[in-house]
């Protein structure tokens, strides 16, 4: 028996965490391999919200309506921040 003194811990797992550039690249390929333009279908999604812009091939559609879209414009800036502008920064130091 619990001693009813004592306070109990409720523990649960969360679900796994979405690998958000894992998520990119599916839908990424996956439009590529239809024949979409991947970077405008994924801007027409972030934009309106519609995962009609994301095919369903490969799953892409699913996998990509489980991320919200703030968090897919968080990850393409940081990337575009760490890849391109460090980039110029670098080449522009003497």
């Amino acid at each position: 028996m619990a001693d009813i003194g004592s306070t109990q811990y409720f523990r649960f797992s969360p679900e796994q965490e979405i690998d958000i550039k894992n998520v990119l690249k599916t839908a990424y390929e996956a439009m590529a391999e239809k024949g979409y333009n991947p970077v405008n279908q994924i801007v027409g999604y972030i934009m309106s919200g519609d995962p009609t812009y994301i095919t369903s091939y490969k799953g892409a559609r699913s996998m990509i309506t489980k991320v919200e879209r703030d968090e897919l414009v968080e990850e393409l800036l940081n990337e575009y921040i760490r890849n391109r502008l460090w980039e110029d920064k670098k080449e522009q130091e003497p």
